[in-house]
């Protein structure tokens, strides 16, 4: 998996942050019990809760991209949403050559809509 790269001047050396693969950021949205996912309805996004989310309704507070480094296949992003009734989850999407969103349009135009503030790691993940 790609690991996260952060950069703070053009021309220093960039650190690998401690979570690099999708596993590990999946862990510790568990460990947090921010491990809700938001999955696509037609309806919008739904977490299992019993309620359907607008667009308008989430903000994305950060997003992860992992690439294989010898798959392309294995591509992935993750975005950290956090809805406006507090609950904080994912949702996971590929992207490549098995990017399934062809009778799915709905999903690509739906996370498109959804306003970012990118957060730093440390404010979603701090104890």
């Amino acid at each position: 998996m790609e690991n996260n790269l952060i950069t703070n001047e053009p021309d220093s050396n960039p650190r690998i942050t401690e979570m690099a693969t999708l596993s590990h950021v999946l862990e510790k949205l568990r460990l947090k019990k921010l491990d809700n996912e938001f999955r696509w309805t037609e309806d919008g996004f739904t977490a299992g809760k019993g309620k359907s989310y607008n667009p308008e309704d989430l903000t994305i507070i950060k997003t992860y991209r992992f690439e294989g480094e010898s798959d392309p296949a294995d591509s992935s992003i993750l975005y950290i949403i956090e809805a406006n009734d507090g609950l904080t989850g994912y949702s996971l999407d590929i992207y490549g050559v098995y990017s399934d969103h062809s009778g799915e349009e709905g999903y690509d135009n739906f996370i498109r809509k959804i306003p970012v503030s990118d957060r730093d790691e440390q404010l979603i993940f701090e104890v």
